[in-house]
């Protein structure tokens, strides 16, 4: 699949500068963008849903140190 999209010359000076930095094409760099934005997206829904189910259930968080003491380390 294959699509186009409309930059300003800034944009597309901005946009050939960053994947010329990275050893990338100019459509590999919009590409790895694109897909490292949909992973932190999901990354932070997931993340929400758990802190709910967290808070939902009414447990209590406990200091780092008392797991230690009960791992024994």
């Amino acid at each position: 699949m294959s699509f186009s999209i409309r930059l300003t010359e800034e944009e597309k000076m901005l946009a050939s500068s960053y994947a010329k930095l990275h050893s990338l094409s100019l459509a590999e760099a919009f590409k790895r963008a694109l897909f490292e934005r949909i992973e932190d997206e999901y990354d932070i829904s997931v993340a929400d849903e758990a802190y709910a189910d967290y808070v939902k259930s009414g447990e209590k968080s406990k200091p780092v140190a008392d797991l230690w003491k009960e791992l024994d380390l």
